[in-house]
């Protein structure tokens, strides 16, 4: 039998999705199903597949269909999208940065009463100005993670641990993430400013209240710098090169955030306070930086707020963490490692403060990371780098709560 050129066999696949879209269609339409609401995120793996278990429980409750939409490039997407006015009802970024110029532009959908507010501490859904100048809720955590912590192997003693941070290769570091590529780099200059100057200089920093050249920044940098062995031509192109999920069971320290701890359990791993190995951090530092994946509503349709009524909803099972006081409490999962991550993360009496990057406007942030990159291979010109940055800051927007705890 003669096979199908491959010109052909792409249309026959195309033509079989696009018959199998319809037969589905068809069999929603048929059943009564209200409408659809399309979501744009950049969910993949485990996370996915955890989001499409409860989505799928969504649908057969409320007979809407959810379309979801991909993309490893959220913020260039919803951008062009949003150009070209076909925008997803609800999208799920990372951090309020982008949400927050959105809500100033009137491009979002304020969510009050779609939720219990107390449910939520402030530093996770403040009220911040619409197009209007009126406060109002613009997002909703869906997903939240722990940062400022140090992997590291379980054998490994504390004392030992202080002996050898800084040694360079002693860190697990990758800096490549596709479009993102840089962003362990900002987590470690912000993580390392934030223990060593506390959450006040921190957060007006973040929020553009202080300046890149300020010497409180700088040190920050520079301690970075001697920690992760900037300047070495060959380690840096080793770190440049390797992919942030890189297996660190072979190394010995790694500083990233929670969505690491299947990693590090299954090498019999723990973490600890990154303050108990960045130099000079302040005492008894408890002061965490997290970061979260927000659903806002670009389209205030029906089908748009029924599905925000239930992404709020306390016993609904989400990706990573969750930001929701009447959800389950930590000490239920199984897990110990997951119990200390939750009980921190839900903790009132934890200081936490958003990852720095996740707030500032996107040409801030893409500035940042394309800097941290710069600084590893050639630190002597971090001066020209942070005055580089310092003439963006100009444009970072408005100010933003930061820090704050329960």
């Amino acid at each position: 039998m003669r096979r199908p050129r491959p010109g052909t066999l792409g249309i026959v696949c195309v033509c079989i999705v696009l018959l199998a879209a319809g037969a589905v269609a068809g069999v929603r339409w048929a059943q009564s199903w209200k409408g659809s609401v399309t979501v744009l995120a950049n969910w993949s793996g485990g996370e996915r597949e955890q989001f499409e278990k409860a989505i799928e429980q969504f649908e057969e409750n409320h007979r809407i269909d959810v379309i979801y939409q991909g993309s490893s490039a959220l913020s260039q997407v919803l951008a062009a999208d949003l150009a070209a006015g076909t925008q997803p009802d609800v999208a799920v970024l990372p951090g309020p940065g982008e949400l927050m110029a959105y809500a100033a532009e009137g491009r979002l959908r304020p969510l009050d009463g779609l939720f219990e507010a107390g449910d939520y501490d402030r530093v996770w859904m403040p009220k911040v100005a619409g197009e209007d100048g009126r406060k109002r809720t613009y997002w909703l955590p869906v997903k939240t993670g722990l940062k400022s912590m140090v992997w590291h192997s379980g054998s490994l003693p504390r004392d030992e641990i202080a002996e050898i941070v800084g040694e360079p290769d002693t860190w697990c570091l990758g800096m490549e993430s596709g479009a993102t590529s840089g962003w362990p780099g900002t987590d470690w200059v912000e993580d390392i400013l934030l223990q060593q100057a506390g959450p006040q200089v921190y957060e007006k920093w973040a929020t553009g209240d202080l300046e890149w050249t300020d010497k409180r920044v700088r040190k920050a940098w520079t301690t970075w710098g001697e920690m992760a062995g900037a300047g070495d031509g060959a380690r840096a192109e080793r770190v440049l090169k390797a992919n942030y999920g890189q297996d660190c069971s072979h190394q010995r320290l790694e500083h990233q955030g929670s969505f690491r701890d299947t990693a590090w359990k299954e090498a019999d791993g723990d973490f600890l306070h990154s303050a108990e190995v960045i130099p000079e951090a302040q005492q008894n530092s408890q002061h965490w930086e997290v970061s979260g994946d927000l659903a806002a509503m670009l389209n205030a349709t029906d089908e748009a707020k029924e599905l925000i009524r239930y992404l709020a909803d306390p016993g609904i099972e989400l990706p990573d963490f969750t930001a929701n006081k009447k959800a389950a409490s930590p000490d239920s999962y199984d897990d110990p490692m997951k119990r200390k991550i939750g009980s921190i993360l839900r903790d009132p009496k934890q200081q936490r403060c958003w990852d720095a990057s996740d707030t500032m406007p996107p040409a801030m942030r893409n500035a940042f990371h394309e800097a941290v990159l710069q600084f590893l291979v050639s630190p002597e010109e971090l001066d020209n780098q942070l005055e580089l940055l310092e003439s963006l800051r100009n444009d970072q927007g408005p100010a933003f709560p930061v820090c704050g705890s329960g």
